[in-house]
């Protein structure tokens, strides 16, 4: 197994920490939540970094990278909407968007294509995971707030641009 796909597994791994931190009350304990959360967002760039610049990328990669992204964001997403801090009808966009776009990906596959990441599903993963960082602070509400309309904003923008720019994948005519 190459390092790039080590620390895929090493993401995956910290997200169980990262719950059981936020789950215990003990002092300091979002800022504990904080530097997992961080550690595990870093992996996501360094692995990907590290895949394109050794030539190690692999289906296994490819694959477990993007999924070890929304079990990571999605776990922090779901303990916002437990403790009150996010409604669920906005992590339930952010569900809608990705399982969207995975279809939408699968059915480009089966048809030989291989849809690759856009700029705006790239900005939406980065201001989620600033947004969720903010949200580990003890922030006032207001910024809670404004994160999750960064959330719901960004993840409608770049589902729709998947959809238009790839409106040829589906055969929209033999629905």
């Amino acid at each position: 197994m190459n390092t790039p796909n080590k620390l895929t597994l090493l993401r995956i791994l910290l997200i169980p920490v990262f719950l059981v931190i936020l789950y215990i009350d003990f002092p300091y304990h979002q800022y504990v939540a904080l530097a997992v959360f961080i550690l595990a967002s870093a992996t996501d760039f360094v692995d990907g970094y590290l895949a394109r610049r050794d030539h190690q990328v692999t289906d296994f990669g490819k694959f477990m990278d993007p999924l070890a992204d929304k079990m990571l964001v999605m776990s922090a997403m779901l303990w916002f909407v437990e403790v009150g801090r996010m409604p669920a009808w906005a992590l339930l966009i952010v569900v809608v968007r990705e399982f969207g776009v995975s279809g939408l990906r699968l059915v480009a596959v089966d048809n030989g294509r291989v849809i690759a990441a856009g700029w705006s599903g790239k900005v939406k993963t980065f201001s989620t995971m600033v947004g969720i960082c903010l949200m580990l602070l003890p922030v006032p509400a207001v910024v809670d707030h404004l994160v999750v309309a960064v959330i719901v904003v960004t993840t409608v923008y770049s589902g729709v641009e998947y959809f238009v720019k790839n409106k040829d994948v589906m055969d929209w005519n033999n629905l």
